[in-house]
């Protein structure tokens, strides 16, 4: 069965009339950078420009199809290897499945999406056409990849409040204040410094190394080295919310 001459779809029966559509995976990686322009901490979004129709020159997620011989993780992890030259992601999990029959213009495509997080320190060369979006201001994207950066961001910072996934977006080693900045940024408002060590040390997600941290070029006092005590996604208080800054519990979850 050929493509559909009047819609330019692919078939969406086999000859057997039993349904036949692409499945494709669908990447939002997520990263805390420093703004070139304000050096501020921005949450940001890895993205690809799209080389010919439907969307053509449009923003997208890195995605592709699934091949018949391997899992959606998988396929989402080749694409990201293939496409933007990002081999290891920190935390990688599935998201939502996409199934609007219209979401494809081209021809039916189910999508399962995942969302990934990679630490700050990571700069991964990219080709020319992809690069990073500041979620908080994300140009028009190709397809429904707008809602899914959407879904992703509100995902981790979901589990921010109740997992430990903070350490997919940190190095193995950091100071509080930088743990600090990225918690603001990831969360979008925001974090007492103070508080949000007392918290993940009372939960159990930080553990002192007992080194200092070397002095920048402005100088200061060097700051309390700490790590995550595991590298792994666990959930560490279900009942948590870390809250914006000036909330009941000053960012702290209630009984924390």
């Amino acid at each position: 069965m050929g493509v559909d001459k009047e819609s330019g779809r692919g078939p969406l029966r086999d000859d057997a009339g039993v349904a036949k559509y692409r499945h494709e995976a669908i990447a939002a990686v997520l990263q805390v950078r420093v703004d070139p322009v304000t050096g501020a901490m921005v949450l940001s979004v890895l993205a690809t420009r799209r080389r010919r129709a439907p969307y053509a020159r449009q923003w997208a997620l890195p995605s592709g199809p699934v091949e018949v011989d391997e899992t959606i993780g998988q396929s989402a992890r080749r694409h990201l290897a293939a496409k933007v030259d990002l081999a290891e992601v920190a935390h990688l999990e599935q998201l939502e499945t996409l199934s609007d029959p219209g979401r494809d213009p081209y021809d039916r495509t189910i999508a399962t999406a995942y969302v990934g997080l990679v630490p700050w320190t990571s700069d991964p060369a990219l080709p020319a056409a992809a690069g990073w979006l500041a979620v908080d201001a994300l140009p028009a994207m190709a397809f429904d990849h707008a809602a899914v950066v959407r879904h992703a961001v509100a995902r981790m910072r979901a589990k921010l409040s109740y997992t430990n996934i903070g350490f997919a977006l940190a190095p193995e080693e950091f100071t509080m204040a930088q743990l600090r900045d990225a918690y603001a940024a990831a969360l979008g408002h925001e974090v007492n410094a103070t508080n949000l060590q007392r918290i993940l040390v009372r939960r159990g997600q930080l553990v002192a190394t007992g080194s200092l941290s070397v002095p920048g070029s402005a100088g200061g006092r060097p700051g309390k080295v700490f790590r995550f005590a595991t590298r792994g996604l666990t959930v560490t208080d279900p009942f948590a919310t870390l809250r914006p800054a000036g909330a009941a519990g000053h960012g702290a979850a209630p009984g924390d």
